[in-house]
């Protein structure tokens, strides 16, 4: 047991040792048989994981996108289908909803001692919770039967055959070498296409980012970690060069060329490079941990304005990420005193959205009755917030964490807030004492609405930002997205300045869409008349209507019609659902292209 390990279990009042089978003691046997259950239904379900992110690179290295893509959204529904599966089993066998109050919380002590020297005993901790729950009513939710707190220390974790990471000691002589072995120390089954073309690149990169050569001292190195990240069509290398006192953090995206070579296509060092790269409004990463709180906080030595949680849910722990944010949003509010309120700007048809000032976030419920001329009930609502978290959100689509019976303190609620949500979603809230249980709510990160934005800024920036919107039209179409409602209130802009999509009730692929052009007026006095004379049926969409309500002030109109005339016509929906239909993958890369060597180094 390592020593952090045995100073958190101090204080836990673990059971007496399990005794023999030559002296069964039934009521130690029942603690320990379902504290042993729970464990096993996690270690099959993060066995399960581990093979699909290990599978990765052999999809990668065949050029399989599909595969990966695959892959990155049925692995979503791994953990719900073994918390599920575990969960009947202790029903069946224990007959877990009928135990008294003190099994369970000694379950929930022997079950810590079954951590130590696991491996992943964060995880452990959340999937008995996530058990507990499905089997507890959740007045039964405390410190007692759940892990409300961590018990168990996920530091100095050791792994059973390699490091988390590996580190190399360039020297200036040797600089070259070093990152060759560094490229190609991932049992790449492809040959690189060009390996001395592409360090040539990479250290090209890297003076410009630094501005000059440092001169290496006897503690320089380079930490990288051990599995690579794949998503989408690249592979990226993680990882960080130490020197005195500062570090530069690197991710160098390996891609694949058509007749099956690697090659480097860009080198990011700058911070919001590689926090670009980890965005929630991205595709999760395929990647082989064994210890994956370690890599976690490798990556948060890199990146550390972003949470944990944040981290937990990129690399594919999404239950994880839940977790730590729970714990987050209270720690929060033991620490401040504002209250939840109504969120500022235009009210939804679908969604109460409220905010909490001093906190990064939004909530989100559906309504109960969502009125005309919206055509959506909460069941398809929540089909299409699950159909956004299991495809490509390519950047431009918020990522959402779900949560149900959520219970907050009352004392925490402005009073309209609390009065709206009385009578708009009165079947979604319970109130309870000093707690009101919300049992259904969406959380995503804040955001300026675009309408806001755009009313408050002009000129160039006003330019940029309608540009972007355009093109975030674009990119959620090459996606197989359309966004159904475009109006510049469903979009945000984010900490970054990019143009975000967040309104998910009128979203459907490309594919089930039917583009269409206008047709002309049987008579002139249609024309004339304040009707439409066609009557567009569920699918079909004209593009030559969306200017009518999107582009109603003449700096917005002008700027959107100077890069996106195109998109106001149907020939780029059509062209692009053909392309779609087709089966054409386009790429979509998490950095600028102006950092594709491809681009840099192209001859004229």
């Amino acid at each position: 047991m390592s020593a952090s390990n045995a100073a958190q279990l101090q204080a836990v009042d673990l059971p007496p040792p399990l005794p023999d089978d030559s002296d069964p003691v039934p009521e130690f046997r029942q603690i320990a048989e379902l504290a042993r259950a729970i464990l096993a239904g996690f270690n099959a379900h993060y066995q399960r994981f581990r093979a699909a992110s290990r599978a990765a690179q052999a999809q990668f290295e065949a050029g399989d996108v599909r595969a990966l893509r695959d892959a990155v959204r049925d692995r979503i529904a791994f953990y719900d289908s073994r918390v599920l599966e575990t969960s009947e089993q202790l029903k069946r066998e224990f007959d877990a909803e009928r135990l008294p109050d003190d099994v369970w919380a000694s379950v929930k002590a022997y079950f810590i001692g079954l951590l130590i020297n696991h491996k992943q005993p964060e995880l452990a901790e959340t999937f008995f919770n996530s058990v507990s729950c499905r089997i507890l009513h959740r007045t039964y939710f405390h410190n007692d039967f759940i892990f409300y707190r961590p018990a168990v220390s996920t530091e100095y974790i050791e792994t059973s055959d390699t490091p988390t990471y590996r580190t190399y000691y360039p020297k200036r002589v040797d600089l070259f070498a070093t990152l060759a072995t560094i490229l190609t120390d991932f049992g790449w089954q492809l040959p690189f296409a060009d390996l001395d073309r592409d360090i040539r690149r990479i250290t090209r990169a890297l003076y410009r980012h630094l501005g000059h050569w440092p001169a290496l001292g006897y503690n320089a190195q380079i930490q990288v970690l051990g599995s690579p990240f794949f998503r989408n069509k690249a592979a990226y290398i993680i990882g960080r060069f130490i020197h005195g006192d500062t570090e530069t953090p690197f991710a160098l995206p390996l891609c694949r060329t058509r007749d099956g070579r690697l090659f480097v296509d860009a080198a990011l060092f700058a911070h919001d490079q590689i926090r670009s790269l980890f965005s929630l409004s991205r595709a999760y990463f395929l990647v082989d941990m064994e210890v994956p709180s370690a890599y976690v906080g490798f990556l948060h030595e890199l990146i550390p304005d972003k949470s944990r949680a944040e981290l937990y849910t990129m690399v594919g722990l999404g239950k994880q990420g839940k977790t730590m944010f729970y714990r987050e949003l209270f720690h929060h509010l033991r620490h401040t005193g504002d209250r939840f309120e109504i969120a500022p700007g235009i009210r939804g048809m679908v969604m109460i959205v409220f905010t909490l000032p001093s906190f990064p976030f939004v909530f989100k419920l559906i309504k109960d009755v969502i009125p005309p001329p919206k055509e959506v009930n909460r069941e398809i609502v929540r089909a299409k917030y699950l159909m956004v978290k299991r495809h490509d959100r390519v950047g431009r689509m918020a990522d959402s964490l779900e949560f149900s019976d959520v219970a907050l303190p009352r004392a925490r609620f402005d009073p309209a807030l609390i009065d709206e949500l009385r009578e708009l979603a009165p079947t979604m809230i319970e109130e309870d004492g000093d707690t009101i249980v919300i049992r259904h709510l969406y959380i995503e990160c804040r955001m300026t609405p675009l309408n806001v934005w755009l009313d408050t800024h002009e000129g160039f920036e006003l330019d940029a930002k309608v540009r972007d919107y355009g093109n975030a039209l674009r990119e959620l179409a090459i996606a197989n997205i359309f966004p159904g409602d475009m109006l510049f209130k469903n979009f945000g802009v984010t900490r970054m300045g990019r143009v975000v999509f967040y309104d998910y009730d009128e979203i459907e692929y490309m594919t089930d869409c039917d583009f269409r052009r206008i047709p002309p007026p049987p008579t002139p006095e249609f024309e004339m008349s304040g009707e439409a004379w066609y009557t567009g049926h569920k699918g079909e969409v004209y593009p030559e209507e969306f200017g009518t309500f999107l582009l109603n002030r003449k700096p917005v109109r002008d700027a959107f019609m100077r890069y996106h005339a195109d998109l106001l016509q149907p020939a780029f929906w059509q062209q692009t659902k053909a392309r779609i239909q087709a089966g054409i993958l386009e790429d979509f890369f998490p950095y600028p292209q102006t950092l594709r060597f491809a681009q840099r180094y192209r001859k004229p």
